[in-house]
């Protein structure tokens, strides 16, 4: 009896917490991005908070830098951020130290934080911010490096080479050592074969990737495997195309699902993506706003998943993609 009548308390008191808020004013919520406003990815997340924004009735506002990189320029919307008071930042944290001062400054303000698409690599150890939203990298990068070697051919020597598109930042290297420890794994489970991988710096942008992608591939033509950070694998396969080169001639793996890698991987030319749900990025840290803030609950954290999407899978993404989900 004690058991239930607790348990019905709980209930009652669940059901009675939208009406405590009822005079409470709507929810700021402010996300301070490392990303440029052209970025599709960004653009994705952004829809999923203004829906969730749009459920909790929050005033919200999305910061975008001028260009991809720009931690000043990150910090300083951070820092016009937390000018206003917001209930809650969420901010992505792309550097272990650059990002300290500031996201202790917001939470000595009063402000909650919580990191959304990148963390600080120790998390609450190393940055004061609350929980964090987004992908476990390392897990990532090592599942799809055993996606792709699950493709390597039976004989001959393998060669791969890693696209590392931002080295400085949390994410990209993270991702790149993740897929580094799922070669060494297939190297240990097949200690007979030949295998190596070199890294690059494949930049931020299709022409960049192309470019250096280009240059590597010329002295190393028998490339089996090309690995990117992000989804800029895409400027990859215009130098196949360029060179003649057949769709899964090299093997081709990469991260999210803009509408150019769907188009590819329909193309044939990209075989795998991981998909982090850039939704559910924007979605989950806005939907924690309210309990923070009207009845002092903890922030929480949110793995948004490394589901690996293969090319009988897009038919059914794509009109998610178009309109916003994906």
């Amino acid at each position: 009896m004690k058991t239930l009548i607790a348990a019905m308390l709980a209930a009652t008191a669940l059901c009675a917490m939208p009406a405590l808020a009822e005079d409470k004013p709507p929810l700021r919520i402010i996300y301070a991005t490392h990303a440029d406003s052209g970025n599709t990815f960004w653009l994705t997340v952004k829809k999923g908070m203004d829906d969730a924004c749009a459920i909790v009735k929050a005033d919200c506002q999305m910061l975008f830098i001028a260009k991809a990189g720009d931690v000043a320029g990150h910090i300083a919307n951070i820092q016009a951020a937390i000018a206003q008071q917001p209930d809650l930042l969420i901010t992505s944290i792309t550097d272990d130290t650059a990002f300290d001062a500031v996201v202790k400054e917001a939470v000595d303000a009063g402000i909650a934080v919580i990191s959304s698409n990148v963390d600080d690599n120790q998390g609450a150890k190393g940055n004061a911010r609350a929980a964090f939203v987004g992908q476990s990298f390392f897990t990532a990068g090592q599942a799809l490096a055993t996606r792709v070697a699950g493709d390597f051919p039976a004989e001959g020597p393998i060669r791969v080479l890693i696209g590392v598109n931002a080295p400085a930042d949390n994410w990209s290297r993270t991702r790149a050592n993740g897929i580094i420890a799922g070669l060494e794994d297939w190297k240990a489970a097949n200690p007979s074969r030949d295998i190596s991988w070199h890294e690059i710096d494949a930049g931020l942008d299709y022409g960049t990737s192309a470019d250096r992608f280009g240059s590597y591939f010329t002295s190393e033509p028998n490339l089996t495997a090309y690995f990117d950070t992000g989804f800029w694998d895409v400027g990859v396969v215009t130098v196949l195309k360029d060179r003649g080169i057949d769709p899964g001639k090299v093997i081709l793996g990469g991260f999210d699902l803009v509408p150019d890698v769907l188009a590819q991987m329909q193309a044939g030319y990209i075989q795998y993506h991981v998909d982090q749900q850039p939704y559910l990025q924007g979605w989950a840290p806005v939907m924690q706003a309210g309990p923070i803030r009207d009845y002092k609950m903890a922030a929480y954290d949110v793995d948004t998943g490394s589901a690996i999407v293969t090319k009988d899978m897009v038919g059914a993404i794509e009109e998610l993609s178009k309109a916003g989900y994906r």
